[in-house]
């Protein structure tokens, strides 16, 4: 048994709030030049230019890639032989939200209840999703999500009757009635299986896989090279000024389902698509 101090996830949880909307994932800007590269349209070629340059403005004066700087959502792998002391693991990654945003000087963008809309001032609660592993360490992934694109994602059940092109088409369907909301180009996580939370819960966990890294099945890896062809294919290019280059990239998670079901939840993150990871 590995014990773990509270005040060690609070601490790693404030700088990872800090680091992902400050710093990319490994190999985004050098995905946004080769669809620069690709471009068609000379007006979205000179898009793709600026938002690089946005990206080495924010780096060199070490502020926010974007102004919204998201809800933290937090992903966390506790190993089993972990004993957290000192604290509760929630209340403690709470408190690295609000230390990484309000020390951080990052946005906060939180109400207390959907309907009053009161500013919660430090940026808290995050969405939390746990899962107890094997081992003593404890693996904490923040992703922080902006709005102008969470608010283009779409979920549906289908039956099991939904055919490979039915399920492209809500997907590219879902992106065209997005147009330049989220901020293109996009990066669009997929979700199949499960249930309806679980389904949504599988999309945003496709926008946190390596950017490089295509689904280990080759039918689906050939399912998310043919979404983002035709996604592709819709001309609202970046910032929506038409153009050959709306999406970056598609990742597919799936998951067992009922046989009665075929969920499917696509998950939409802008060119800032952001997340920060380590272990403890």
């Amino acid at each position: 048994m590995r014990e773990i101090d509270a005040a060690e996830i609070t601490k790693a949880v404030a700088e990872l709030c800090v680091k992902a909307n400050l710093q990319l994932p490994c190999g985004m800007r050098e995905c946004i030049e080769q669809a620069r590269e690709r471009e068609e349209s000379e007006l979205c070629k000179s898009v793709l230019g600026d938002i690089i340059d946005n990206m080495d403005c924010a780096k060199e004066l070490s502020v926010p890639i974007c102004q919204d700087t998201g809800m933290a959502v937090v992903f966390a792998e506790i190993g089993q032989d972990v004993h957290i002391i000192n604290g509760s693991f929630e209340d403690a990654v709470n408190k690295g939200v609000a230390e990484g945003y309000v020390e951080g000087r990052l946005r906060l963008s939180i109400v207390r209840d959907p309907l009053d809309r009161v500013n919660t001032n430090d940026n808290t609660p995050a969405i939390i999703h746990t899962r107890i592993v094997d081992g003593e360490s404890i693996k904490l992934t923040v992703a922080p999500k902006g709005f102008g694109s969470e608010n283009m994602s779409r979920l549906k059940m289908f039956t099991p009757s939904a055919s490979r092109e039915d399920i492209i088409r809500f997907v590219v369907e879902t992106v065209s009635a997005a147009g330049s909301n989220p901020c293109p180009p996009i990066v669009v996580g997929v979700g199949l299986g499960s249930d309806f939370e679980g389904v949504a819960l599988l999309a945003k966990k496709a926008l946190c896989r390596d950017l490089r890294v295509r689904h280990s099945e080759e039918f689906y890896a050939k399912l998310e090279n043919d979404m983002l062809n035709e996604i592709n294919k819709l001309g609202i290019g970046s910032q929506g000024f038409g153009g050959t280059q709306t999406a970056l990239y598609v990742n597919i998670e799936k998951a067992p389902t009922h046989i009665a079901g075929l969920p499917c939840a696509v998950n939409i993150g802008c060119h800032v698509t952001r997340h920060a990871e380590t272990i403890l």
